[in-house]
């Protein structure tokens, strides 16, 4: 798991300075044997960026060693909000 969570750190929403993993945009993994599964969402239901968003995160846990397939599934439910952030995450953007 900790080579999916440093590979999800690696992925970022070009709008937002923080990577998926600490802005709380990440709702589930699921591996099982040599496959991963990620259920996200993002920040906005009509991010422009979804599609280079879900690609970015599926290639770099593609990337992982003895990951060969890798889904993602972006869900709006439940709504993201700024809450789901680390605090971290929250002091960078000057969100209290």
């Amino acid at each position: 798991m900790e080579d999916i969570v440093k590979a999800l750190k690696e992925c970022y929403d070009p709008e937002i300075p923080v990577n998926v993993w600490d802005l709380g945009l990440i709702y589930d993994v699921n591996v099982d044997g040599e496959k991963v599964h990620v259920k996200m969402t993002l920040t906005a239901p009509g991010c422009p960026m979804h599609a280079f968003i879900s690609r970015e995160v599926k290639e770099k846990l593609q990337s992982i060693s003895g990951v060969k397939e890798a889904t993602v599934e972006v869900v709006w439910d439940p709504p993201w909000s700024p809450d789901k952030m680390n605090p971290q995450a929250r002091a960078q953007l000057g969100i209290s």
